[in-house]
């Protein structure tokens, strides 16, 4: 992982909002190399989350950055489109997924180490339910693993009762990330001289 990888969805967002095309990718971005991968944007002095948005596909690198760099920015349907005169309070950070492994239940995995993704049926509505923190959520938020879980079974739609029968029935796979982040001030500095 590179800090490249974080300008260059910086760049692809403000061509975006420039009405222009996307920039290629610079050539530090492995041609060939291929990941699971998110792209989160905050804000502001405190990190608030703007949009953060991914895959578990494995992608090649330079047009999955491109892809989620936008996707996380316009769609995230937590928060309105990020606009143009946002982009100078903006932090991006770029986590590419690895180590991924199924856990023994929700309580196997370690805080600030893992990742969750998580898969269940809804005992309500019997709807499959899914949903994933990255590796960073839970130690940010100083969640243990009942909070973590709980606000991932929220997050994933579950509006009922959380009880532990509930928590052991979910699939959980844990996973590592390698990160990168950049604020605008970083971009323009190191990239655009300024």
């Amino acid at each position: 992982i590179s800090r490249d990888m974080a300008a260059y969805c910086f760049e692809t967002l403000q061509a975006r909002l420039d009405g222009r095309h996307a920039p290629a990718a610079p050539a530090s971005i492995p041609a060939g190399a291929k990941f699971p991968l998110f792209v989160t944007w905050k804000k502001g002095p405190h990190k608030h989350l703007r949009g953060c948005i991914g895959t578990f596909e494995d992608l090649r690198l330079a047009e999955g950055l491109a892809e989620y760099a936008i996707t996380a920015a316009m769609r995230d349907s937590r928060f309105d489109p990020i606009v143009a005169k946002e982009v100078p309070a903006l932090h991006c950070g770029v986590s590419l997924l690895v180590a991924f492994e199924p856990a023994a239940d929700y309580l196997d995995w370690e805080v600030g180490v893992h990742g969750i993704r998580i898969h269940f049926m809804d005992p309500h509505s019997r709807h499959k339910r899914s949903g994933v923190f990255l590796p960073e959520v839970a130690e940010e938020q100083g969640w243990n693993h009942v909070d973590t879980l709980d606000h991932l079974l929220r997050k994933a739609g579950y509006k009922n009762e959380i009880t532990e029968a509930l928590r052991l029935s979910v699939q959980v796979t844990r996973f590592q990330s390698e990160k990168v982040g950049m604020s605008y001030e970083e971009w323009q500095a190191e990239y655009h001289g300024q």
